[in-house]
């Protein structure tokens, strides 16, 4: 075989490698997935419509936090300082400035990027446990000045939020499909979850790119990256930028549907949710990111629904059991602790074992 002929057929592999649907089985499954989101919103009662599109909404957050913790090694717990920045940066340019959609959602979510992009650099010279005491450091101020900035934030009051996602006349909260008029909640699923994929796909063919390769190098041997030429300054920051930018996009995804904000919604509390989304999910795994979100945030959820058939649990913790909050609080450390010790790589490894048992069926084992 010639040079000539090994090396065509390199390229040719290597392009197949980063088309987004390889097999025929991934085209039936994204053909699957649309029709799921064009028929969910139509199925669901109102209240799983709110469920699912705040798991949504925490889908894109953890995509962001999967980019700087699971392709690039850096633990952050100030996740949620950057989510509050772009749902009170939603509230201050749909708002008070008046700028229209999706003005007012690039701008929340840049400003994001912005203030990522000055914390970044302390991510230069610190990894590991430093970097996480400096971020909580930065989720104190953050809280400092979400309760304190009350000309901008409304202080622990809060602040209503004006945002609508609407394009001339179309209005997402006031949505018709096939001449029935939908619900504001599913009006906000359809919008979410489109979202979800857009931003989805993107962080995918980033993690598959050259940018995404050297942020996995800089993961797995920082100093061996740097000495064949990956910058340490220009991918580290750039990572803190396009992850803070998520969450800002998030933040404001929220504000726009929750109509109301305050410093309450962005606690330490909101920051370990987002790690725990992406430890229970994949950590390095963007699909994981989405699949650790939705089974995070709907687990509380269907516990509430069958609270009643229980034993040892009522909603207010009368006659010595638990409460329908702690029960959830207990199982969502316990997920969390037992996914780190016997499936560290999440949801995805469960679900890439049961599609690679039927790939290889009847030969599986």
């Amino acid at each position: 075989m010639s040079v000539l002929t090994r090396n065509t057929r390199l390229t040719v592999e290597y392009a197949d490698d980063l088309r987004l649907f390889r097999s025929r089985p991934a085209q039936t499954g994204a053909v699957l997935l649309v029709a799921i989101w064009l028929a969910l919103p139509m199925l669901l009662g109102d209240y799983w419509a709110t469920v699912f599109v705040y798991a949504g909404i925490a889908s894109i957050g953890a995509i962001g936090l999967n980019l700087l913790t699971g392709f690039t090694g850096q633990v952050s717990m100030g996740h949620a300082v950057f989510y509050g920045i772009g749902a009170y940066g939603a509230a201050i340019f749909a708002d008070r400035w008046g700028l229209p959609f999706p003005l007012w959602l690039i701008a929340a979510a840049s400003v994001g990027g912005v203030v990522g992009g000055l914390a970044g650099p302390f991510a230069l010279r610190l990894r590991g446990n430093y970097l996480v005491i400096i971020s909580l450091g930065l989720l104190v101020i953050g809280q400092h000045l979400f309760e304190n900035w009350t000309s901008v934030t409304g202080g622990l009051t809060g602040t209503a939020v004006r945002a609508k996602v609407a394009i001339g006349s179309l209005d997402v909260a006031a949505l018709s499909l096939g001449g029935v008029r939908l619900s504001r909640n599913q009006g906000y699923l359809y919008f979410v979850w489109a979202m979800v994929a857009l931003l989805g796909l993107a962080a995918h063919n980033i993690a598959r790119s050259r940018p995404g390769r050297a942020l996995q190098a800089i993961r797995d041997r920082d100093l061996a990256a740097e000495v064949i030429g990956v910058s340490q300054v220009h991918y580290k920051v750039g990572a803190f930028v396009l992850s803070s930018g998520y969450a800002a996009c998030a933040g404001a995804l929220y504000a726009s549907y929750a109509r109301y904000v305050s410093p309450l919604d962005f606690s330490l509390f909101l920051s370990i949710q987002f790690i725990a989304m992406i430890v229970v999910g994949g950590i390095g795994r963007i699909y994981g990111s989405i699949l650790g979100a939705v089974f995070l945030t709907t687990l509380p959820r269907v516990i509430e629904s069958v609270s009643g058939s229980l034993p040892f649990v009522s909603a207010d913790g009368t006659g010595g059991g638990l409460t329908v909050q702690s029960l959830n609080q207990a199982l969502f450390g316990v997920l969390t602790v037992t996914f780190l010790l016997f499936e560290p790589l999440g949801l995805a490894e469960m679900w890439r074992r049961v599609t690679r048992y039927f790939k290889s069926w009847p030969f599986s084992y």
